[in-house]
């Protein structure tokens, strides 16, 4: 599927830790044993011993099951579905107005007075103590700029913060307030789940798998990550005090970025499979009915991107009308009720 499962998902899982340690446990209690003895073995420790070994066994057997469920593309998929969820609801915690637009203020423009540099080795940003830079920018009356986005690589020597204003900040408080790993994560990074999905799609649609549905269950979860995070207030790069004094500027992603991360790659690699044409389609079609007005021009874009992809692709008129169908199951599903809603 993809390698970024192993830290997100396998990694994280508590039936893998915990039937993991359970045999180390039985391993070194056994040798521990064993080392200490040496020609009776008193009745408790070899009971122990082999109540362990039974449970290890137990274990096993188990983990062979919930490994087999676990590993399934639709499992992987969810889990990582649900976590991006509870990313982008803690990152953008705020429903969008009536508008739904971030804030559209004129960017800051400056020279700065001063340049962190980033002094360590190779990282990638996961995550950033926000309140923590606002609040130091404001006893220090100074702006702080984060320059890389969450989930960004950062090489040594490279700009970590731009600083403006006469009292600035230390440098080491600054840089306590940045986490920095050796690859991306889903703390903060609320594109990473998209990312994640999109890869496993894709890779699904390659020549040498050819397994579209696969890739039409990680439409269905980009689907509900599209709409909910198109439903969110998406934070502006700008950040001010509770004064009304611009403190903090950092990269976020907009709109566009989550539309085009959804879209762009799937629709190059699956828009000559009927599935997928038919799947994105239907993506489209239903977040223009439940996303506000002004979250449909990115949408529409998308649309058009995809039927002029599908006219290059298909030769017979039949091939092209049924690649044009929205289907929500991709290939099989009824796709008229959603020509009927689209229509009206």
């Amino acid at each position: 599927m993809t390698p970024r499962i192993i830290a997100t998902t396998l990694l994280r899982d508590n039936a893998i830790r915990f039937t993991v340690g359970l045999f180390i446990f039985t391993l070194l209690f056994a040798t521990g044993a064993l080392s200490r003895l040496d020609t009776t073995v008193p009745h408790g420790v070899s009971g122990m011993a082999g109540l362990l070994g039974f449970l290890s066994i137990a274990a096993f057997l188990y983990l062979i099951d919930y490994a087999a469920r676990l590993l399934r593309p639709v499992s992987i998929i969810l889990r990582v579905g649900e976590r991006g969820h509870a990313v982008i609801e803690e990152v953008y915690p705020d429903l969008a107005g009536i508008e739904g637009t971030c804030d559209d203020s004129v960017p800051f423009a400056g020279v700065p007075d001063k340049i962190v540099f980033h002094q360590a080795n190779p990282a990638i940003v996961v995550a950033v103590n926000m309140k923590a830079l606002v609040a130091l920018a404001d006893r220090t009356g100074s702006i702080i700029e984060l320059v890389p986005r969450v989930g960004d690589f950062v090489g040594t020597g490279e700009a970590l913060f731009r600083l403006y204003g006469q009292s600035l900040p230390d440098e080491r408080r600054l840089k306590a307030l940045v986490a920095l790993g050796p690859e991306r994560t889903l703390e903060q990074d609320s594109t990473f789940a998209f990312r994640i999905i999109v890869d496993i799609g894709i890779k699904a649609l390659s020549k040498a798998i050819n397994d579209p549905t696969t890739a039409v269950l990680a439409i269905d979860q980009l689907q509900r990550l599209l709409c909910f995070v198109g439903g969110r207030h998406l934070l502006g790069d700008e950040i001010r005090s509770k004064s009304g004094k611009l403190r903090l500027i950092r990269r976020t992603p907009n709109w566009e970025d989550f539309v085009q991360l959804t879209f762009s790659e799937i629709r190059l690699y699956g828009a000559e499979n009927f599935q997928i044409a038919r799947r994105l389609r239907a993506v489209i079609e239903y977040a223009s009915q439940v996303l506000p007005d002004d979250r449909r021009p990115a949408l529409l874009s998308e649309l058009d991107l995809l039927d002029r992809m599908l006219e290059r692709i298909y030769v017979f008129p039949e091939d092209l009308n049924l690649a044009r169908t929205p289907d929500s199951q991709g290939l099989g599903g009824s796709g008229r009720q959603s020509s009927q809603a689209s229509s009206d």
